[in-house]
């Protein structure tokens, strides 16, 4: 009887996980502590203790004794449901939802694996929302997903789902297609995404690149209709995303009380002050920018007017960034995975680096600082007690070597290990 009384009190005990820290990244300080033990339990971080605990009976201990253990990492902009392809342009009248969503799963793999624990998705055909489901119910491997679902744009605007098209397929979509021309429409368009179960809103405050439109930069909301998006956004607990490469989009974003901008490409010392003022995150995206550039420089990978904007535009996005955060402008992580092949992630802190953010604060940017632009500082962003268990680590000492960003070791996303080499 005692025999199986014990057996019962140790199954009845949670088992807990003890990862031996070499190096532990503090994320709201940008600082290395050394010689730590974290414990998890369930999904939970339940202890950070100085020097290396020794586990009980029943736990696990996971040895990153050699690595740099810090929080997973959040990406502020990617779009799950696509990557970069010549046919990108063709895609769309060529698959059902079943093929982007079988395509969804592999880059959602590829980027947790990269050490991507939570992202947030800017923008798609609303697989991006099915995708979300599915994760959180654990029916596929990927990273914690906060979806715009459809992003906003106004009529010919760059998210206008029928630019380019002839005629008869062109049509007049509206707010519940994510096309706005109005007040009323902006209330319309947000409370669609809600219905539609989305968590962040998007808007694309000027033109873009890989749109099939001319312009790349004009402005495409008015203020009223970016204030608007955003009053609405507010009543249901949505941030507000601002897609942006213009300096007057920018300005009318800002002043319409958006959460971020978006690429900021043309970014200059007239909206530095205003991006302060109104406490507006930067999301730079430089790897998109880099990525699309050097696609143009392909013949007939992209149609020609995208091509002629992105080797404009694209290679301009890293010296934005470096004045902009010389600036004191805050600044959140991000990459338009998508633009560039998912899983390649971690090539922006070394075009962050390059541009002069020191790699700490790169990874701040990609954790703490994504937090709050989230709202989810509470439970997400640092490695503290009873936040959730999204760590990963990389081997060696990344402050003396960028690229060991690209080598994660150790993945683990709400207390589930999903690497560990």
């Amino acid at each position: 009887m005692s025999l199986l009384l014990g057996i019962s009190v140790l199954t009845l005990q949670a088992q807990k996980t003890y990862l031996h820290c070499g190096q532990l990244i503090d994320a709201a300080s940008a600082k290395i502590l050394t010689a730590k033990t974290v414990v998890v339990e369930g999904n939970k971080i339940v202890e950070v203790l100085d020097g290396y605990a020794k586990a009980g009976v029943a736990d696990k201990t996971i040895d990153l004794k050699n690595s740099t253990v810090m929080p997973g990492l959040m990406d502020m902009h990617v779009h799950i449901e696509s990557e970069t392809s010549p046919t990108r342009y063709i895609d769309g009248f060529t698959q059902n939802e079943a093929d982007i969503a079988f395509g969804a799963l592999r880059y959602a793999e590829r980027d947790l694996m990269a050490g991507f624990t939570s992202v947030r998705d800017l923008g798609g055909s609303g697989v991006n929302i099915a995708m979300k489901k599915a994760v959180q119910k654990g029916y596929v491997v990927g990273p914690r997903i906060f979806t715009a679902g459809k992003a906003i744009a106004t009529t010919g605007g760059h998210a206008d789902p029928t630019n380019n098209y002839r005629k008869d397929l062109m049509g007049d979509p509206g707010p519940k297609e994510g096309v706005i021309n109005s007040k009323e429409d902006a209330y319309k368009a947000v409370r669609q995404r809600y219905k539609e179960g989305s968590d962040v809103i998007k808007i694309t405050a000027s033109g873009g690149v890989l749109s099939m439109a001319a312009n790349g930069e004009n402005p495409q909301f008015t203020e009223e209709e970016v204030r608007a998006i955003v009053e609405a956004a507010k009543d249901y607990g949505f941030k507000v995303a601002a897609h942006c490469h213009g300096v007057e989009a920018m300005k009318r974003a800002i002043r319409g009380g958006v959460n971020s901008i978006e690429h900021g490409t043309m970014m200059d010392e007239s909206v530095f002050p205003l991006m302060k003022q109104y406490g507006t995150y930067l999301v730079p995206t430089i790897i998109a920018g880099r990525a699309s550039a050097d696609s143009a420089k392909i013949p007939g990978y992209y149609p020609p007017m995208v091509t002629k904007k992105a080797l404009e535009i694209g290679p301009r996005i890293q010296n934005t960034f470096s004045k902009a955060y010389k600036a004191g402008v805050k600044i959140a992580f991000g990459t338009d995975g998508g633009v560039y092949p998912h899983g390649k992630g971690w090539l922006e802190f070394v075009y962050m680096t390059e541009a002069g953010m020191p790699i700490l604060e790169a990874i701040q940017s990609a954790t703490w600082n994504a937090a709050d632009l989230m709202g989810t500082q509470q439970i997400l962003g640092s490695i503290e007690k009873n936040k959730l268990a999204d760590i990963i680590a990389v081997p060696g000492d990344p402050t003396k070597d960028v690229n060991l960003m690209g080598k994660v070791n150790f993945v683990m996303k709400d207390g589930v290990i999903y690497k560990s080499k």
